[in-house]
């Protein structure tokens, strides 16, 4: 039974916690827009998306007008382009436009599955689809591109990995002009999941079915004002417990939404990312969540062990709360999307190395993290195979969203405006990495693999 309570309790979170539905998305499969001439492909995919999404904006700001709840995006997730490259070949970028056209027409923020899967080996057309992203991401306002190079069960594509760092800084580059925003819209993952609503990741996995609507839910400023009320004198089991209880009302309110908005759109209902997403609104996020906990600044000793435990009391919360709880579930660590992650890395207490660490027990990796401009893409292919490893290893997801801030030698940070947020520019080794990346191949997936 919901009782008055309730009802007053989550209003108050939306009303001055920033609880929000950070996004509905509706994931279309394109496997059978596919055809051998890539104009009539691209006609096809027009025709698909815009038959399927064409309400999926007032669906949501209806949805927003009668709960008074707040869904700050609403888009798009498709099929991996490259899988229609492979079918048609030609200039991959057609494809891009024609799902920058899409997008703009429903009036969606981004669309995404401008991706490739090659954790155990490339196609011709896959590799034509990565050597297309810097171009795409530059002549394009709100695709998104994604990448998997390792899973647990693959190992990692060294080769992949080789050829996305270049990728990366060349996407830097070709943007420099604004202030290398290419790059912020391209994710290079490690087990990358089939149901993410959130981008730069989302993709709409070939087991999905045809249509469907995915909800993400987040709530940092939510989960720190229940910790903050709990008091000092609290035990960490028993944050544990406060925090769990709050992800479940939080998940209750993306059950709601994704239900209707599935019912309204005549579309199967998917799942629930109950990640805590942060934004750059003060109070929003997952850095003063720890410092919370008891943390002095964010990256100090206890920073991920306190992390390790927020993300799992999340999961446990959410999971009894949803009739599907998939994407990526947990906590982000978007250092340009986090006031306190902002604040920790400007102060000194967050390093590289201590965010390396932390991703191992969140929900994603290495994320919107600005890097100096003169590091050299066999680097940035160094950091990619290290979370690539943590991935692999710890049969989870982690991912690389790097900034190289080309042009900007001058400049302590990055500006990108809205939910993107602004970026420290973060000292980086010097230590070389050429050599082993140069070596190319492939990492062979590790014993935990071997589970059939």
């Amino acid at each position: 039974m919901i009782n008055q309570n309730n009802i007053l309790e989550t209003i108050h979170m939306i009303d001055e916690e920033d609880l929000d539905i950070r996004t509905i998305t509706m994931g279309i499969s394109l496997l059978d827009c596919a055809d051998s001439d890539i104009d009539e492909a691209c006609k096809k995919i027009k025709n698909k998306i815009l038959k399927y999404a064409k309400n999926l904006v007032k669906v949501g700001d209806d949805i927003s007008k009668e709960y008074g709840i707040p869904i700050i995006n609403k888009r798009v997730s498709v099929t991996p382009i490259s899988l229609l490259q492979s079918v048609s070949g030609g200039d991959c970028t057609k494809y891009a436009i024609c799902l920058d056209e899409c997008a703009k027409e429903l009036g969606i923020n981004f669309i995404g599955g401008y991706s490739a899967l090659v954790q155990k080996g490339m196609t011709q057309g896959e590799r034509e689809l990565i050597e297309s992203i810097p171009k795409a991401l530059s002549i394009t306002e709100r695709v998104c591109s994604s990448v998997n190079v390792g899973s647990t069960k693959a190992g990692i594509n060294m080769d992949a990995v080789k050829l996305m760092g270049e990728i990366v800084r060349k996407s830097a580059e070709v943007t420099a002009d604004r202030n290398c925003i290419g790059a912020c819209k391209l994710v290079v993952f490690c087990n990358a999941v089939e149901d993410n609503p959130f981008m730069a990741g989302a993709f709409h996995g070939i087991s999905e079915p045809d249509v469907v609507i995915n909800v993400g839910v987040s709530g940092p400023g939510v989960v720190r004002t229940a910790i903050k009320k709990a008091g000092a004198d609290k035990s960490m089991d028993e944050i544990a417990e406060i925090i769990k209880k709050t992800a479940f009302k939080i998940t209750r309110m993306g059950q709601l939404v994704g239900t209707i908005a599935s019912k309204r759109l005549n579309v199967p209902f998917g799942i629930v990312d109950l990640s805590l997403a942060p934004t750059p609104a003060v109070g929003d996020s997952v850095a003063y969540i720890l410092e919370e906990m008891g943390v002095e600044h964010c990256g100090g000793p206890g920073t991920t062990a306190c992390l390790a435990m927020l993300n799992d009391a999340v999961k446990k919360g959410g999971v009894m709360a949803s009739s599907s709880i998939g994407g990526l579930s947990g906590a982000f660590i978007p250092v340009s999307e986090d006031a306190g992650m902002i604040a920790a890395c400007k102060s000194g207490s967050l390093c590289l190395e201590k965010l390396e660490a932390m991703t191992a027990v969140c929900s994603v990796g290495l994320d919107m993290i600005v890097v100096p401009g003169d590091t050299s893409a066999s680097t940035i292919s160094g950091i990619i195979a290290d979370e690539a490893a943590i991935g692999m290893v710890n049969s989870k997801t982690t991912a690389v969203r790097i900034i190289p801030a080309i042009g900007h030698d001058n400049e302590a940070e990055l500006e990108f405006g809205g939910l993107l947020g602004s970026g420290p520019i973060m000292p980086i080794s010097k230590v070389k990495c050429d050599k082993m990346i140069d070596r190319k191949g492939r990492i062979p997936a590790p014993l935990q693999s071997l589970k059939n």
